[in-house]
This record gives C-alpha cells, sequence and structure tokens, in this order.
C-alpha cells in the first residue's frame, strides 16, 4: 500500500491513548510492577510498538517482536498489558503467523506507521526492513527493503518513524559494542513508494556512547522519539545468557523534520541517563505521546525470558 504523506493523522499510541490505554496515573514506579512475557529464551522481547487496539480501560495494547532464529519459532505477538497488576498477573501473549516470506532471521524492532493503520516496519539485525500489515492473526509481509549506508559489522536493534509537518522521518543505529564502538545513529526523511517498499531520502549521521552501563554495553538497544522531537534511547548490557543485566534510558538528542521534509539529526555530547534499571536487559521502549512522559518498556533478558512495564522516561 502507497503511503500520501500528506494525510498522516495522529499514530497508532496516540490512538490507544484516547481510547484508556497507557496513562499518567496507572503506570507504576520503574522500580515495581514488572510483568513477565515469557519464561525462556524464545519469549523475550526485543521490540515493541503501540497499536490502536486498545479498548478497554486501563489495558494496553501493543505489537512485539522476538529476535528467535530457527523456523517455527514465534516471530511477532500481540501484548496485553494491565498497568498495576504486577508479576503476579503476567502479561497477555497472542503469537501471530508470519505470511509473505521466508520466516526472518533475528528480528530486533518494530514501529507503527504513522496515518496507516495496522502497518508496521519490522527490523532485522542485519538491516533488512519488512513493510507488515497486520490483520487478524497474521502478520503479512507486503515487501522488504535494506536499510541504506550500511556498513561491515553493522547490527541493528532499533528503528523508529515520527511524523512532522505532513512528513515522515526515520531514525535507526547500529547498536554499538563497549568502549571501542559507539553507536551510529542515522535519520532520513522516509517514504513508501507505489509498491510497498521503503523509499529513504539522504541520509544524516551521529555517534552515540552510552555513559550506563558500562563494560560490555550496547550503546542503543532500541529507539523512540518523543512528540517535541527528543531521542529517548535505552542502553543495555549483560554477561551471558543468565545475565546479570543492566540498562538505561536516555534523553540523548533530538530529531527535527523541516516543512520540506529536510532532516536534522543531532546526539547530546553528555546524554542524560533518565532512569536506570538493574537486573532487566530494556530492548524497547516506546513513548506514548499523551501519556505524561509514559513510556511502555520490553526485555529481552533471555534465559529468564521478557518481561513489560510503563516509567516515566519520555518528558513531556
Amino acid at each position: 500500500m502507497f503511503l500520501r504523506t500528506t494525510t498522516i493523522v495522529l499514530t497508532a499510541a496516540a490512538a490507544l491513548l484516547s481510547a484508556g490505554g497507557l496513562t499518567a496515573s496507572a503506570a507504576p514506579t520503574a522500580d515495581g510492577g514488572w510483568q513477565r512475557f515469557g519464561a525462556d529464551i524464545k519469549s523475550g522481547i526485543s521490540g515493541l510498538a503501540l497499536t490502536d487496539g486498545g479498548r478497554a480501560r486501563g489495558a494496553t495494547h501493543a505489537l512485539v517482536v522476538r529476535d528467535n532464529k530457527k523456523p517455527g519459532e514465534n516471530r511477532v505477538a500481540r501484548l496485553t498489558y494491565r498497568a498495576g497488576t504486577g508479576a503476579d498477573r503476567p502479561a497477555a501473549v497472542e503469537p501471530l503467523s508470519w505470511t509473505g516470506t521466508a520466516e526472518p532471521i533475528d528480528l530486533e524492532a518494530i514501529e507503527a506507521v504513522p496515518g496507516a493503520p495496522d502497518e508496521y516496519v519490522a527490523l532485522a539485525s542485519r538491516g533488512l526492513a519488512y513493510h507488515l500489515k497486520v490483520t487478524g492473526t497474521e502478520a503479512e509481509v507486503l515487501d522488504t527493503s535494506p536499510l541504506p549506508a550500511i556498513a561491515d559489522g553493522d547490527d541493528y536493534e532499533s528503528f523508529a518513524l515520527t511524523a512532522r509537518h505532513g512528513k515522515l522521518a526515520a531514525v535507526w543505529a547500529d547498536r554499538g559494542a563497549g568502549e571501542k564502538r559507539p553507536a551510529t545513529l542515522h535519520a532520513a526523511p522516509f517514504s513508501f513508494n507505489e509498491y510497498g517498499e521503503a523509499d529513504f531520502g539522504p541520509v544524516a549521521t551521529a555517534r552515540f556512547r552510552a555513559p550506563y552501563p558500562t563494560g560490555d554495553v550496547r550503546h542503543a538497544s532500541d529507539i523512540s522519539v518523543t512528540a517535541a522531537g527528543r531521542l529517548m534511547i535505552s542502553s543495555a548490557s549483560d554477561a551471558g545468557d543468565d545475565g546479570p543485566f543492566s540498562s538505561a534510558v536516555l534523553d540523548a538528542g533530538k530529531l527535527s523534520v523541516s516543512r520540506s521534509g529536510k532532516v536534522r539529526l543531532s546526539v547530546d555530547k553528555s546524554p542524560d541517563v533518565v532512569r536506570k534499571f538493574k537486573g532487566f536487559k530494556i530492548e524497547a521502549v516506546e513513548c506514548a505521546p499523551g501519556s505524561g512522559g509514559k513510556a511502555l518498556l520490553g526485555t529481552d533478558d533471555e534465559n529468564a525470558g521478557g518481561s513489560v512495564n510503563s516509567a516515566s522516561v519520555c518528558g513531556k
């Protein structure tokens, strides 16, 4: 389906909020309220996107992707999260079927397409973007496109879209690794052509180092863009499939889009550590517009499975 960027409306996340989903009063603190999302290495959360399916008061609905690699293992699922229920009431999970192409290897991010209901972009770690249409219990691939500016050794865990002045922009990052390899952020104008293929404009690039965690850190494990254009980046580290894990969400810079569609990417030299999360490997952060700065967070804690929570990390 061809996206007419001049008719972009509220994002799916905003529609969800107006229906009574993730609200400022409902979210627990980041130190508690984590809900399990599976209990093994195949059931973590490597990316999530809020959807417009939320209708029950107090419930937040999202799509999540998993970084599974073998045939028959789940790649995408629906999540229903009710803030405040705690670890004794796990988040509800509904696996979806992958159709249209062979099952992808190592999905790491997913993002709703503004102005296109039920359409998403999912990203695999090697830089292949999948344009998806989700209907019923199926996620159908409409087309696939490689990211621009892929370099040797790049490993992608993040992808976000934002709409400004009737224009779309995308931002994504090679995650980086430890002291010697910072994350490399990219941003570009974004649209779909008449065949459903992703079309990227001129690419802006910036380097990013997370001040926390330290050691074997993935400087950018996910990215979300606030309504004000702030770049909220999660960073994460682990010592193996059994941890220990540690993460943070950082206010790292800004993405701006001019009325003509030109994209500008700026990264702060000293990014602000908004909140630290010990014991969890956050690989998904999704700021929810209209929620007073709340975000939905997802973890991939390897052998311990995944967890989901909400927290005030996105500013106003």
